[in-house]
């Protein structure tokens, strides 16, 4: 706190500056913003248990998917494990972070902002050095239309990210930038988060989770009314107050008993969480930010519901409903930026494993490569690859059950030399011949 003195008209006037800074409360005060209500804004709605959960289980699920370089031609698709970028994504995009905290980085600020945006690193040769994350709270998109068009975007307009850095704002042109959007989008420019579209039932789980909280640190005391003979002046109910509460509220004294003088009555008012359906509202706001989210209830250890046919299902559900939309729009943006026009045209594109799902079913990962092989369709040697095993001989070669035979061969085995040709009995069986036969015997 700064003060001085000024002599206006041969008086003093002692003004004071206050030095506040944004996590100042009295800041708070002075912008008009009242310090009761609840803010689940940015990172505060992390506060909510229910929205740190989807937030981590999101992230976690795509953070552990491996992302390989792929390249299509009129042979198949074959892996290029040599390409300079998957080098960054398998490992390390950028010297301080993994490619798992990368991931989990960029997954979280997309499930709470609906944008998350990475910076490009090029050398002096203009080859892909590493991969930053930005922070989506300080990034703005800056579009500049085409207003003979009647201000609609083409190709002749133009596009740019303004990052505030704090000390400067900074430009970062459309190939500089990875631009992912995870929320619903209705320009395809800018993705809306769906903690602004919740924010009512934010607010409620916030406050219920405040609620519960208060009333822990009070005891479990509740509100009333202390009825009274007589007058008091507003002096001598604040002392009462003040008195009656610092003797029978808090933890502290809990359980304790408190003394009322005579003539005086405490009648309790609050309201029966039961009565207010407190319970059942709850689990309603969870439900609906875990249905924002593409979470499922298990997922949340909600088993009130759950038998082990419907979570294996609702698992499968999650991977196809909720992660498959975000891998796809994660491919097609990292295919975009990452790879030149020759690549692009060459065939080459990325793509999650999404096998890693199954990596700790080991029962369902075998079925699935025993219907591969014996289907025809998947080599030995690459079934055993997928377990990181060594080739084995004989195992570059399709297998196939050798009682399959086309269609239009079914019946064939039967009408061989000495089967059993349609209408007519077996050649050596005198019994069975021409009926002709056995006149001439």
């Amino acid at each position: 706190m700064i003060g001085y003195v000024k002599r206006m008209f041969g008086v003093k006037e002692k003004r004071e500056t206050l030095e506040l800074n944004v996590h100042d409360k009295r800041l708070l005060e002075v912008l008009g913003i009242d310090l009761g209500d609840v803010n689940v804004k940015g990172k505060n709605a992390l506060k909510v248990d229910t929205v740190y959960a989807c937030v981590r289980i999101r992230s976690e699920s795509v953070a552990k998917l491996p992302i390989k370089v792929y390249q299509e031609d009129e042979t198949g698709v074959q892996k290029q494990a040599r390409h300079q970028v998957y080098q960054l994504l398998k490992l390390r995009p950028n010297p301080y972070m993994s490619a798992y905290d990368f991931w989990k980085c960029i997954e979280a600020q997309n499930g709470m902002y609906g944008n998350a945006y990475a910076s490009i690193e090029f050398d002096m040769s203009g080859r892909i050095v590493g991969l930053w994350p930005m922070d989506a709270s300080r990034t703005k998109i800056i579009v500049d239309n085409d207003t003979s068009a009647g201000r609609i975007l083409t190709n002749q307009s133009r596009l740019w990210y303004e990052v505030n850095l704090g000390y400067e704002k900074r430009k970062l042109l459309p190939h500089e930038v990875l631009h992912f959007k995870g929320g619903v989008t209705l320009d395809g420019i800018v993705g809306m988060s769906a903690l602004d579209c919740l924010r009512a039932t934010l607010e409620n789980g916030a406050m219920a989770n405040k609620f519960v909280n208060n009333f822990y640190k009070q005891g479990l005391q509740v509100k009333g009314i202390v009825q009274y003979v007589g007058d008091l002046d507003e002096r001598a109910k604040r002392n009462f107050r003040e008195k009656f509460e610092s003797m029978s509220s808090g933890l502290n004294n809990s359980h304790r008993i408190a003394l009322m003088p005579v003539g005086y009555q405490f009648v309790p008012i609050a309201l029966n969480m039961h009565d207010a359906q407190f319970l059942e509202n709850n689990q309603l706001t969870i439900r609906q930010i875990a249905s924002a989210f593409g979470i499922k209830m298990h997922q949340l250890n909600d088993l009130s519901r759950a038998t082990h046919t419907n979570v294996a299902e609702q698992q499968k559900e999650f991977y196809t409903d909720t992660l498959q939309p975000i891998l796809t729009m994660y491919e097609q943006e990292l295919t975009y930026k990452l790879l030149l026009d020759e690549e692009i045209q060459n065939g080459f594109f990325f793509r999650f494993n999404v096998d890693a799902i199954l990596r700790s079913d080991i029962k369902t990962r075998y079925e699935a490569y025993r219907i591969g092989v014996q289907g025809g369709f998947l080599k030995p040697n690459e079934a055993r690859a997928k377990e990181e095993l060594p080739p084995a001989e004989g195992g570059d070669q399709l297998l196939v059950n050798g009682s399959v035979v086309p269609i239009t061969d079914a019946g064939k085995a039967y009408q061989a030399k000495g089967g059993v040709v349609a209408g007519q009995g077996k050649k050596d069986d005198p019994g069975k011949g021409d009926p002709g036969d056995a006149g001439e015997a």
